[in-house]
């Protein structure tokens, strides 16, 4: 039986939905967009209409794009002291991460936008049959499986600080706490504003009852957005950033994101680092992937203080001699110094949708009537450089998500990206040198274990031989060993094709499914 397509997904309703639509026709790109509204059902932390993202698009009929429909900040910035803007904290267990949510934490968002433009474009199926397997599963309600209520407890502050988001996220069992696994989730109301906007189009988020709604709720409690700021929201799209890494082709997202640049200044350095000494899981080889982690976060810093923004500047980051200037770094350095989501598809005559989706954590309160919770972007301190309310009015946010595109010489070809706030990069940065350098599988390249290093603290994850550990532990003194994989380091779902035949993995770390849809 010849496949219509192959769908890397995180979550099975997610994956289900994708692959019901190819099975009916629809292409990768159809698959996509009506695979986004599920996800909004089934991984409500991780995805939301009132977030942002990007589109990887490419198929045989056209050359790559990136739809970039990511948060924008407001036309006006509304004084401080007027905001509904607060802290809470998030517990994973080993640390507490603050976060800053309310209305004064939402950025204008543009999932809504993105996705009716890329159903214009790209799309064959009606926008309303596109909507009906979400709309289903957020009227029937979705039981909560382990991860889903993992990612909930983390972020329970977030989705019990309102009424109107305890009434739908408080669970059944015990007052006071989040949903748990195994309990029902019912987003009626969600189901409603889909069919809504299937039928009546995206402006009714952007200047219709919806948009109403929000900018009437930034008035009395305290927020940015402006009609104007949602009247005037645009899709962009944009040439991928393109380079190379040991000969094979690599396509991403380009500034003024930032994780595309960052990804691919990271593995040029590693390109000029790897020698035959240098095999999957050795000391030698995890230390210069360690060295190049701390000299991209140099460099970032470096480039912030030259050019005044972190929209980082290709022509500058990817210059070659400041490359031999930071791969000196590399060779010099001592041994010693959020909530995103991504799915790839792809169909059968080579299209290939990556698409990368962020809320944030989200801002605590769900626009009245609506279920959408839109995000806490101007919350995320990773996204604001300068200190929270240092923004710049009305630019694109910058984004580590980067969807990414590998073509092989061979015409192989290899879709992947990833959620995990800064450690997106580090994870593709991983997985692609496990595909390119060292030749693995594609499940061998996603499952494979991961460091991370941020703020002089190396993560581990435990599955490193235990004498590689033990070397690492010993020469880095602030260090964290990971029992096992853990969605920290990100959830890489992967699709690749070859000689006509599909392969993938969805990452285990996120609940990653991997299908082939007949």
């Amino acid at each position: 039986m010849t496949a219509k397509g192959a769908i890397a997904a995180g979550h099975k309703l997610t994956a289900d939905t994708a692959e019901l639509i190819l099975h009916e026709g629809g292409n990768a790109f159809d698959a996509a967009v009506a695979a986004h509204f599920t996800a909004c059902v089934a991984e409500p932390v991780l995805c939301s209409l009132g977030g942002g993202g990007f589109l990887l698009a490419y198929g045989p009929l056209q050359d790559p794009v990136m739809y970039d429909f990511f948060t924008q900040t407001p036309h006006y910035k509304q004084p401080s002291d007027a905001l509904e803007f607060y802290p809470v904290q998030a517990d994973f267990g080993t640390a507490i991460q603050e976060f800053h949510i309310g209305q004064g934490s939402v950025a204008t968002p543009g999932c809504i936008k993105g996705l009716f433009e890329i159903h214009h474009d790209l799309c064959t199926i009606p926008m309303r049959e596109l909507v009906t397997p979400a709309v289903t599963y957020a009227r029937g309600g979705v039981c909560l499986n382990e991860l889903q209520a993992y990612i909930f407890s983390i972020v329970s502050p977030i989705y019990l600080a309102s009424d109107d988001t305890r009434a739908l996220f408080e669970s059944s069992r015990e007052s006071g706490r989040v949903i748990q696994k195994g309990e029902t989730l019912y987003q009626r109301q969600l189901a409603d504003t889909m069919e809504a906007l299937a039928y009546e189009g995206d402006d009714l988020f952007y200047r219709g009852e919806i948009a109403a709604l929000i900018t009437r709720q930034c008035t009395e409690l305290g927020g940015h957005l402006t009609r104007d700021d949602l009247n005037h929201y645009q899709v962009i799209r944009r040439k991928p950033l393109a380079f190379s890494f040991l000969g094979t082709g690599i396509q991403t997202n380009p500034p003024p994101a930032s994780g595309g640049i960052l990804i691919a200044f990271a593995m040029k350095l590693l390109e000029h680092c790897l020698s035959d000494a240098h095999t999957f899981g050795t000391v030698a080889y995890l230390n210069t992937l360690i060295d190049c982690m701390v000299v991209t976060q140099r460099a970032r810093i470096d480039a912030y203080n030259t050019h005044g923004t972190d929209s980082l500047v290709t022509d500058h980051l990817l210059d070659p001699e400041l490359l031999k200037r930071y791969h000196r770094q590399v060779k010099a350095y001592p041994p010693v110094s959020r909530g995103t989501t991504h799915l790839g598809i792809m169909d059968k005559i080579g299209n290939v949708a990556s698409l990368s989706l962020s809320n944030g954590e989200g801002c605590g309160r769900h626009v009245p009537g609506t279920g959408v919770m839109l995000n806490n972007m101007l919350g995320e301190e990773d996204l604001n450089a300068t200190g929270f309310h240092g923004w710049s009015e009305n630019v694109r946010m910058c984004s580590m998500m980067a969807p990414c595109l590998i073509m092989h010489a061979n015409e192989r070809l290899i879709t992947t990206g990833s959620g995990g706030s800064n450690r997106i990069r580090s994870a593709l940065m991983q997985v692609m040198t496990n595909l390119i350098a060292f030749d693995m599988p594609v499940e061998q390249a996603v499952a494979s274990p991961r460091v991370h290093y941020e703020h002089d603290l190396l993560s581990i994850e435990g599955e490193f031989d235990p004498g590689v550990i033990k070397a690492l532990t010993t020469h880095y003194a602030k260090h964290h060993v990971w029992d096992s994989l853990n969605l920290f380091f990100g959830g890489t779902h992967t699709l690749a094709l070859a000689n006509g035949e599909f392969s993938g993995a969805g990452d285990p770390r996120r609940g990653g499914v991997f299908k082939i849809a007949y």
